[in-house]
């Protein structure tokens, strides 16, 4: 038995140190691969690093064109209320003066008076008044009155003394010859 008992712990004792060895070459294999995987790893991370830095970057430019379309989209209002603005006074000025050219309008309409009418209401003008005169109108000339009348020039001139055809005004009272 003894020699039964020798091999077999000599055969035992043989086993364990290979199955460390075998047990060592496979930790070693293992680190191996750990260190390989770790270097793709870390090689990964350094890209990614660089990607984040260029998203960093990225957030920063939109966050600038951001605050610069906010400035813009500000200025754009003020322009509006200000162009508005102006139109609304523009609009107020014209207003205003229609109002005034009515007035005016309505001002011209109205028959002069004459200068020798004292408060009274100014005399028609172009037709004969009541008293043998004529109130001269827009456009009449001697000739135009004269043969309105059926008279001549002269006969014109002669009834009204001192009379300069070239300085006649609307509302000027002139004489008409009797019986014309």
């Amino acid at each position: 038995m003894d020699t039964l008992s020798r091999d077999s712990s000599s055969s035992s004792s043989n086993i364990v140190p290979m199955i460390g060895a075998f047990t060592g070459v496979i930790g070693l294999l293992l680190a191996i691969v750990a260190l390989v995987q770790l270097s793709t790893v870390k090689k990964t991370l350094a890209t990614q690093g660089d990607e984040v830095a260029k998203i960093a970057t990225i957030e920063n430019e939109v966050r600038s064109a951001s605050s610069k379309a906010d400035t813009a989209a500000t200025d754009l209002k003020n322009l509006r209320d200000g162009i508005q603005g102006a139109f609304d006074k523009v609009s107020a000025s014209i207003g205003q003066m229609q109002a005034q050219l009515t007035k005016m309008e309505e001002a011209m309409k109205k028959p002069a008076a004459t200068a020798g009418a004292k408060g009274g209401k100014a005399a028609p003008t172009g037709v004969k008044n009541a008293d043998g005169t004529y109130t001269v109108a827009a456009g009449d000339g001697l000739s135009k009155i004269a043969r309105k009348f059926g008279t001549s020039v002269d006969a014109l001139l002669a009834e009204n003394p001192g009379l300069n055809p070239n300085k006649m005004h609307i509302g000027q009272k002139i004489k008409l010859p009797a019986g014309k």
